[in-house]
């Protein structure tokens, strides 16, 4: 099962290990779906008194939280936490939508909301869940080829899309990023960018978009493609790193990478880019040597968490490090005390509140079942924690209440 979740990612593996992902997935096909008509109702936890933060009014009343779960068993979720009542309501989708055939999906792999809308994208069920916001009822659904992240600009949505199927083939072809308009839902354009195309952001007149190329693998895309959303045309290839992934813009307007290297012989890396006021266009300013898996920025700091157990001959060793995004300088110290980092087995979810400033990390757990979710606080002692669905993943915070 673990390999699953290994190729789900698009973590190097070897040929002789498709043979058992292979026969995996052939049990999971045998027992892993619910029956349709039966739904599992939410249920409900109270992590924490409430909010009582003087700002309230700016903070953000709660936050979704997209539970991944593991490849081809259709265990993606939706869990939502009321900051404001201090209730964790896990796996309200199946509730919220009780006509909805195989409830959310297959490999939950981001979220987002833009407007009145929450968007889900269910990478291996081939499609973006387009829900309102308020209630987490189902709008609509966007039909689009093994996507991958979201983007929201100047009121369109942009989605990453590998095009291809989810498997490792040299052959695969080029990734797309689609633009979706978030009245119709239509798709209005796409551009074609390189191979297994990830995160995105938007940066002066452009987007930019990390390529993988992890299908391809050993031959990994290394670039990060420009796009012109005016035209939806490639402007051109940045070279970075080979099998990129994360990216972050922080606040001052500097854009963070990652790199997962091959898991071989090449390590991960942490690239700056910056804005080259010549061509307008971002460009590789520095190299930072860690390997982050999970990033999140937090004032001047970028968060982020590394783990060695994923490269060929490494003992587990997980750290969870700070940079300075002024210098680009790791910084001495973890963000998590060490008590709490001692809990978690396998970190996930990496995102901070940005009005309160509270940390949350995941733990993966064994990919199987129930994740936890570990809310810190600033200075990284735990303020509480809870169970959540299996492999939690993503969070997206609110304006507004769950109704």
């Amino acid at each position: 099962m673990h390999i699953m979740k290994i190729f789900s990612h698009n973590r190097i593996f070897a040929p002789q290990l498709r043979i058992a992902f292979a026969i995996a997935a052939m049990a999971v096909m045998m027992w892993g779906c619910r029956k349709p008509e039966v739904i599992v109702p939410s249920d409900s936890t109270q992590v924490t008194p409430g909010d009582t933060i003087a700002d309230a009014a700016e903070a953000a009343p709660g936050f979704y939280l997209l539970n991944e779960g593991n490849m081809g068993m259709n265990r993606a979720s939706l869990d939502y936490c009321d900051l404001t009542s201090g209730k964790y309501i896990r796996n309200i989708y199946a509730e919220k939508n009780p006509t909805v055939v195989k409830e959310l999906g297959d490999v939950g792999n981001d979220i987002g909301i833009y407007g009145s809308k929450l968007y889900v994208v269910v990478n291996c069920s081939h499609k973006v869940e387009v829900l309102d916001a308020r209630t987490a009822v189902r709008l609509g659904q966007i039909d689009i080829p093994n996507c991958r992240s979201l983007l929201f600009h100047q009121g369109k949505v942009y989605v990453s899309s590998y095009v291809g199927p989810v498997q490792v083939d040299p052959r695969a072809p080029k990734g797309e990023v689609v633009q979706v308009d978030t009245t119709s839902l239509a798709i209005t354009a796409r551009v074609t960018v390189g191979y297994q195309p990830d995160e995105m952001v938007a940066a002066g007149r452009y987007l930019y978009v990390a390529n993988s190329g992890g299908y391809r693998v050993p031959e990994y895309d290394n670039t990060v493609s420009v796009i012109d959303p005016s035209t939806m045309t490639l402007v051109k290839d940045i070279p970075v790193g080979i099998n990129l992934y994360r990216m972050r813009k922080d606040h001052l307007g500097q854009v963070w990478v990652t790199s997962r290297g091959n898991r071989i012989d090449i390590p991960g890396a942490l690239y700056r880019l910056t804005m080259d006021e010549h061509t307008g266009m971002l460009a590789v300013r520095d190299t930072i040597p860690v390997a982050p898996q999970e990033l999140a920025l937090k004032g001047d700091s970028l968060l982020y968490f590394s783990n060695d157990m994923y490269v060929a001959g490494s003992k587990k060793s997980i750290h969870y490090g700070v940079v300075d995004i002024r210098t680009a300088k790791p910084l001495e110290g973890e963000f998590l005390s060490p008590e709490v980092a001692a809990k978690i087995k396998i970190p996930y979810l990496l995102s901070v509140d940005p009005v309160r400033g509270h940390i949350y990390v995941s733990d993966a757990g064994n990919y199987l079942s129930s994740g936890t979710l570990y809310c810190v606080s600033p200075s990284g002692s735990l303020l509480w924690s809870t169970l959540a669905g299996d492999i939690p993943a993503r969070i997206a915070f609110s304006p507004f209440s769950l109704k």
